[in-house]
């Protein structure tokens, strides 16, 4: 199944136009400010809120941000990632082989609870299966698994007990591929890939490939498989990464005003392309009409056809308000642009039919 088609298993059964942009969001959202209350509560060993609470919290959690996020009008829905503390942390404590040993100190004044690898790792229990099943009984929309990628996992950690980092790497690949599987099985198919090391380490590119070699191992093909990768000298990896096998490359380019847009067209971009249209530190709502023209930078790229909006990054940083019409006015966006391809008013290229 080519890229574009196994795409095409997203498109609403009532959209209305002929040309289908994508619409979904990169993954974590701004949690209810309840909910952080209820996690102050559940780690404060002398409370009496125990597991069953914060599930039951976390629950609640995900049934608004995957209602919101379906008002909006998205075509692939995340549930805001409201299980998740951090992107590191979160899968660290589902890893046998990592420890934690208290918070150092990142940037700023924020502090993040970098865990260590002391021994080899091991898939220890499911990471993902659960909060994939409870979202995805919400809604009859697609529901998206954002996953972080091994290299991220291995390159934000202390490294403690292999040789090398790449070794680290590959062993944590090959636990995100049996992941992935017991998601499959679970009827996920829109996993996406989260790599952000990679654009501050970009000499390790190759290593990334070989990662995801391994992750896509025996996928059945109809699982539509997705890579973010945010911030960073894109011209350091590109076109290196169009060897990767995955569907689509989400890439971070409204927060550098589409500076870096002709790195991806010098050289033909052969994936699908999945453009942040809306800047993720900026805490105000841009147009629909600003937002449009983000959508055409895109469609230099690539045709429509192959074309995915969400915002730059994740939006949990944001005021509530703002993430939710950052999300509507983006979806009204590409809805309008669609229209005017299909009324002739934007002339783009179609992707040939494939012969698959």
């Amino acid at each position: 199944m080519s890229p574009q088609s196994n795409r095409d298993q997203f498109r609403r059964p009532d959209h209305a136009n002929e040309t289908f942009i994508m619409t979904t969001v990169v993954g974590s959202y701004p949690k209810p400010k309840w909910l952080h209350r209820v996690r102050e509560l559940w780690e404060d060993e002398e409370n009496s809120f125990d597991d069953e609470d914060w599930k039951e919290a976390t629950d609640d959690a995900a049934r608004v941000i995957t209602e919101e996020h379906e008002r909006a009008g998205l075509d692939v829905l995340v549930d805001g990632e409201v299980r998740r503390n951090e992107m590191v942390e979160f899968f660290a404590h589902r890893i046998d082989g990592y420890e934690f040993n208290g918070p150092v100190k990142v940037w700023g004044h924020n502090y993040f609870d970098k865990p260590s690898v002391t021994r080899q790792v091991e898939y220890g229990e499911n990471w993902l299966v659960e909060e994939y099943e409870f979202a995805a009984a919400l809604t009859d929309r697609p529901v998206k698994v954002p996953i972080t990628g091994p290299y991220t996992l291995a390159n934000w950690s202390f490294n403690e007990a292999y040789d090398t980092e790449e070794e680290l790497t590959y062993d944590l690949a090959d636990l995100v591929n049996e992941e992935i599987e017991k998601l499959v099985d679970a009827g996920a198919r829109y996993i996406q890939i989260d790599e952000p090391a990679l654009a501050t380490t970009p000499d390790d590119h190759a290593i990334v490939g070989e990662a995801l070699e391994r992750i896509a191992e025996e996928i059945h093909e109809d699982v539509y498989l997705g890579l973010h990768v945010c911030y960073g000298d894109y011209s350091r990896i590109y076109p290196e990464i169009l060897d990767y096998p995955v569907d689509e490359y989400d890439l971070e380019l409204a927060n550098g005003d589409y500076e870096q847009l002709d790195v991806f067209t010098e050289h033909e971009f052969t994936g699908n392309l999945a453009l942040g249209v809306t800047d993720v530190h900026v805490a105000e709502v841009e147009s629909v009409a600003e937002i449009k023209e983000n959508i055409k930078k895109g469609l230099e790229v690539v045709p429509a056809d192959r074309l995915t909006v969400s915002p730059d990054c994740g939006l949990k940083l944001l005021p509530r308000d703002v993430a939710y019409g950052k999300m509507e006015n983006m979806v009204q966006a590409a809805r309008e642009v669609e229209a005017e391809i299909d009324r002739g008013e934007i002339e783009i290229a179609r992707t040939p039919a494939s012969a698959d």
